[in-house]
């Protein structure tokens, strides 16, 4: 009797063992695995053939890295009717203010004068639109294209140089040499010229007889623009390897082509 009332309880410990198992893994497992992170410990490496080697473990994170991309910023040009607001601040293609109103009243505008919405500051409150042609639009991306173009590279160096119109003979030929140093090391250079009062030389003139010096090398990366009233800017960089065999060819046909007329002149003669 005493063996038999033994046997019951510890089958009733056992189910009741079991029950519990059951209650605690299933509560692990449904819930989600926490983020940790381990810090470096000394672990043990059983090797058979081996003593016992120590080695420290590098720390790792259990929980995964999501790495967000900045957000681009949108090209200029037509937003189309996709428009996210519905208060706008709309310009009309002139420049001219027609102030705040409605996303569907600027959408009708731009319907009956046959014109594109784009946006100009999305920041402002409310966000600021401007009713354009399609040449519009074109000439102010050709503008934006100027813009990226002439701000240097990240890595890239850019030096500058500036001088008048009136500048000695001497002094240009000085100037020049110090572009062709810079370009010889692949440098940005931005040269710009102010016309000097009662100087009648042609600043474009400048821009051009510099490049001439260094044409075997350097070519317009920013061609010559008026920046202001009396001020002429421009930017060189060093060609590229296809650019340089495009020239190095270029110039070879033109030798020939001399070369061909002058045998034509002798014949002549």
């Amino acid at each position: 009797m005493a063996a038999f009332c033994v046997m019951k309880l510890l089958c009733q410990a056992t189910r009741n063992e079991k029950r519990y198992a059951k209650r605690l893994f299933g509560t692990l497992l449904t819930q989600p695995p926490p983020k940790r992170v381990f810090s470096p410990v000394w672990m043990v490496v059983p090797d058979p053939t081996k003593s016992t080697v120590f080695g420290l473990a590098q720390p790792f994170c259990t929980a995964e890295k999501f790495h967000t991309e900045p957000k681009r910023k949108a090209a200029f040009g037509s937003v189309g009717r996709r428009i996210p607001y519905r208060i706008l601040h709309v310009i009309d293609q002139d420049g001219e203010s027609l102030g705040n109103m409605h996303r569907a009243e600027a959408l009708k505008l731009m319907d009956q004068r046959d014109l594109k919405l784009v946006l100009l500051c999305e920041k402002a409150e409310p966000p600021v639109y401007r009713l354009m042609t399609g040449q519009q639009i074109h000439e102010e991306q050709l503008k934006h294209a100027e813009k990226r173009k002439a701000s240097p590279k990240p890595g890239v160096v850019q030096k500058e140089l500036s001088f008048s119109s009136a500048i000695a003979k001497n002094d240009l030929e000085t100037k020049t040499k110090q572009i062709a140093q810079w370009i010889e090391k692949k440098y940005h250079v931005k040269v710009t010229i102010r016309q000097a009062k009662g100087s009648n030389t042609d600043m474009f003139t400048l821009f051009d007889q510099i490049l001439e010096t260094v044409s075997e090398k350097a070519t317009y990366l920013s061609k010559p623009k008026v920046t202001r009233e009396g001020v002429s800017t421009c930017i060189l960089r060093h060609m590229s390897e296809k650019e340089l065999k495009a020239y190095q060819k270029m110039e070879k046909q033109k030798k020939s082509a001399v070369k061909e007329d002058e045998n034509k002149d002798l014949q002549v003669k």
